[in-house]
């Protein structure tokens, strides 16, 4: 690669090219279905089809940005989320496996509210957590909105937006830093985030991360709780009576965002384990 289709080109031998180029099968069959618009039982029915000369090269184009480092994710425009897929490039972060644990933490919380219900996902970038809980909460009666200081973030939230069908209905998007996006009057069940947690200068970022994702949404000061801290002071401002507050944290800050959760006089607080059972979520009630 790269190279021009003939006669015996088919899907099936440039899937085996890629993989052996990336040394990656699975990689490999994505950047394929991506190439080829087709995807999953689609896809394997084309197995033998032979491409065209546009989807040749722009499989060739995405196979050598990978080599040359940009995450896969980016590469392929797209990258599941729950029950979405979503549009993603350099203007947000990657969705990651993490993060899908926290939404499932803040939807647990808004199921239980009803028959009404106002979530907030601060710092929302591609939309993933406040869209994935738009998606699987009840369309009726649930109020999500989306803030975010970027607007670069926002303009990829809202090609998202246009993915979750019906329930795009009950999303509203605001610019703003955090709380500043808010009207001052609203009052929700539930504020989620995944604010930038990440020490400046921490040697734990993977290159890849570091290189290629945004550094606003990644980095949060000296010790990685700046924007944790201004989340925590206001959250109880825009919070009903027993509203839940669900953070994102980075593995290494469980002991410090209890205690400033503690400070602020909050509630029932929990610091909840991801999937490789490291501190990930933080969570706690409103003040009373």
């Amino acid at each position: 690669m790269p190279h021009a289709p003939d006669d015996a080109t088919t899907w099936r031998g440039l899937w085996g090219e890629t993989a052996d180029v990336l040394d990656d099968r699975t990689a490999a069959r994505w950047l394929c279905e991506t190439a080829s618009a087709t995807f999953g039982d689609e896809f394997l029915s084309i197995l033998d089809d032979p491409p065209t000369v546009r989807m040749v090269r722009r499989l060739d184009e995405m196979v050598a940005r990978h080599r040359t480092g940009e995450p896969l994710q980016y590469v392929l425009g797209h990258w599941s989320f729950r029950r979405l897929d979503l549009a993603i490039d350099r203007r947000v972060l990657i969705p990651r496996p993490e993060t899908e644990v926290v939404a499932g933490a803040a939807l647990e919380f808004a199921a239980a509210v009803g028959p009404t219900r106002t979530v907030v996902d601060l710092g929302t970038g591609s939309g993933a957590i406040g869209l994935a809980l738009a998606d699987e909460l009840p369309i009726v009666g649930t109020t999500v909105w989306l803030t975010d200081a970027s607007a670069d973030a926002l303009d990829v939230a809202r090609a998202n937006l246009a993915g979750i069908g019906r329930c795009a209905q009950n999303v509203r998007i605001a610019a703003g830093s955090w709380f500043d996006a808010l009207p001052p009057d609203l009052r929700a069940d539930v504020i989620v985030s995944n604010p930038p947690y990440v020490a400046d200068g921490s040697t734990d970022l993977a290159a890849s991360v570091a290189e290629w994702e945004p550094a606003d949404a990644l980095l949060g000061g000296a010790d990685g709780l700046d924007d944790i801290r201004v989340i925590v002071a206001g959250a109880s401002d825009h919070l009903r009576p027993d509203g839940a507050l669900v953070i994102e944290i980075g593995a290494d800050q469980g002991a410090a965002v209890r205690r400033l959760l503690t400070d602020a006089d909050y509630g029932d607080i929990e610091i909840r384990p991801d999937l490789a059972g490291r501190d990930r979520i933080a969570v706690a009630r409103r003040p009373r």
